[in-house]
């Protein structure tokens, strides 16, 4: 078992900031929620440029920390890592946004609500792995972790490949199918992100275990 606190030293902001960050990733996908069940109704994007408005403050904060913190036992390069891979989240999230705005009467008679609710599980996720390396776990419960967003990532990439088989059957709109299959793969980037950033954490507890 190990604590990050005794990696960090007395400096704690690294782990507000860090779970703040976390906390921004899944305002994202809730925010990706609403805008998938109502694609047409959405009047701004708002809920999806906030949080990635805030968490590029985030990250630039934690960027400015460390070259005012002196950190010894964990290295720089992975608090950093780790800041970097979470703000690419609701980075994605919004380019997802932006798409669907674009064109919603695109979306019509697709259901994306399940992917992304999966991505609201899998940042949830983030959430709770960073609130415990806050308290000090062992290596088991993040792979546990770990496992979790590996399993949820997994889950959605063959939710997308269903789509895409749909969408290659030759009966869709080829602008639709251009819209589609690009909207398709962001939602499976977005995902990807969420299990780089668990990587990411486990990395840094394997390392420091």
């Amino acid at each position: 078992m190990f604590s990050l606190q005794r990696l960090l030293g007395k400096e704690d902001k690294f782990f507000d900031l860090l779970e703040a960050s976390a906390e921004e990733a899944r305002s994202s996908a809730q925010g990706l929620i609403k805008l998938v069940k109502q694609p047409d109704q959405m009047k701004s994007l708002d809920e999806l440029i906030g949080p990635r408005r805030r968490e590029k403050q985030i990250n630039t904060q934690i960027s400015e920390a460390l070259c005012t913190t002196f950190v010894t036992a964990l290295e720089r390069e992975d608090i950093e890592a780790l800041s970097n891979a979470l703000y690419k989240i609701p980075k994605t999230v919004e380019k997802i946004g932006e798409r669907i705005h674009l064109a919603p009467h695109y979306l019509k008679g697709i259901e994306l609500t399940k992917q992304a609710t999966m991505l609201e599980q899998a940042t949830g996720t983030l959430v709770l792995m960073l609130r415990e390396l806050r308290r000090g776990v062992n290596l088991e419960q993040i792979r546990a972790h770990n496992a979790e967003l590996q399993r949820i990532e997994g889950e959605a990439d063959k939710l997308v490949l269903d789509l895409l088989r749909d969408l290659y059957s030759g009966g869709h709109d080829p602008i639709r199918v251009v819209f589609l299959k690009d909207l398709f793969e962001l939602l499976e980037k977005v995902t990807d992100r969420c299990r780089d950033a668990g990587n990411v954490i486990g990395h840094i507890v394997l390392k420091n275990a």
